[in-house]
């Protein structure tokens, strides 16, 4: 905006350059006698509406480039919820019953559900034998996309599955002081009730936490496991390992916790991303209002906004148009 106000002056040099070229061809052609007649009403007045109209241009573009100087104080209202993401990264979310793999769906799904917390704080929390927060409470969202790209089955300590343990690190990572504005979203292919899931579940529930559980993978067929040397599959007794998604456990969590359960369809359609899931379900989270004072730079393009307005509409009252009638031949 800078450049072009000090553009201005040149642009306004070059109109006048025009001006006097056209006048000079206009004495080499016209008599001095009829001159005048040719020259449209108000056509004498075009210097004044020159520099209306430049000083006008620059003002308006100066009030463009937002000058700032000085200090306000702004209040500043923000709503905003906090929900943690609890990832199963057990072996079995490497079958490949959901391309490309379980545990990649869902990383790519939890992404979609990044895009939607405008906001909102999330936090990321891997599970097997226990959780493990991986990322704090946060609304810096590339932060939370370089942990997301770092699921792996190492993230979390080995053993089976124990959702119970989720459940825990994720209430351990909310602020009991903001539980009516508090989620959490459990995705797992499943898995017994071994454990405190149950517990813990109602637990979340006396504290106005709903879980809304998430179920990943085939519930009828189910799929391989992928080999620890990443050749061919699990084999117990000879026979290749196949699991699929239990969902007894994760309804049972969601019921005691006065969430939801939500199976995540294996063809992957808008209605059932984490981002569409999200916004039809957690939405109905109560959003916390938080009213913060702000010290900000005070804003002053008005100062040269109006007034450059202002002369813009006076050089444009001084047209040289003809308004009201036709020239006098």
């Amino acid at each position: 905006m800078l450049v072009l106000v000090a553009a201005v002056p040149l642009a306004a040099l070059w109109w006048a350059f025009l001006r006097a070229r056209r006048e000079k061809s206009l004495e080499r052609l016209v008599a001095p006698a009829l001159r005048g007649r040719l020259m449209p009403p108000g056509a004498n007045l075009w210097g004044l509406q020159a520099v209306l109209i430049v000083f006008g241009l620059a003002l308006a573009l100066f009030a463009a480039s937002r000058p700032q100087w000085g200090k306000s104080t702004e209040k500043v209202i923000e709503r905003s919820r906090n929900v943690v993401v609890a990832v199963d990264v057990s072996r079995s979310m490497l079958a490949e019953d959901v391309r490309p793999n379980r545990l990649e769906r869902v990383k790519a799904d939890v992404a979609d559900l990044i895009d939607s917390l405008e906001g909102d704080r999330c936090a990321l929390v891997a599970f097997r034998r226990t959780g493990l927060v991986v990322c704090p409470l946060t609304t810096d969202h590339g932060f939370l996309r370089s942990a997301l790209e770092q699921l792996s089955p190492d993230s979390a300590p080995r053993g089976e599955t124990d959702l119970g343990g989720a459940i825990r690190a994720s209430l351990d990572a909310l602020d009991p002081a903001a539980d009516d504005h508090n989620a959490i979203i459990l995705i797992s292919d499943g898995g017994d009730l071994r454990g405190e899931a149950l517990k813990n579940a109602e637990l979340a529930k006396k504290r106005g936490i709903p879980i809304f559980t998430v179920g990943i993978g085939d519930p009828r067929t189910g799929a391989p496991i992928p080999a620890l040397d990443g050749k061919g599959y699990q084999k117990f007794k000879g026979e290749t390992v196949k699991v699929k998604l239990e969902e007894a456990a994760l309804k049972a969590v969601a019921a005691a916790s006065s969430g939801r359960y939500v199976p995540l369809a294996t063809a992957g359609t808008a209605e059932t991303t984490l981002g569409a899931i999200y916004r039809r379900f957690l939405r109905q989270v109560a959003a916390k209002e938080q009213n913060e004072e702000e010290n900000r730079t005070a804003e002053r393009y008005q100062i040269f906004l109006i007034p450059g307005l202002a002369l813009l509409m006076a050089g444009a009252c001084l047209s040289k148009g003809r308004f009201g009638g036709s020239m006098t031949r």
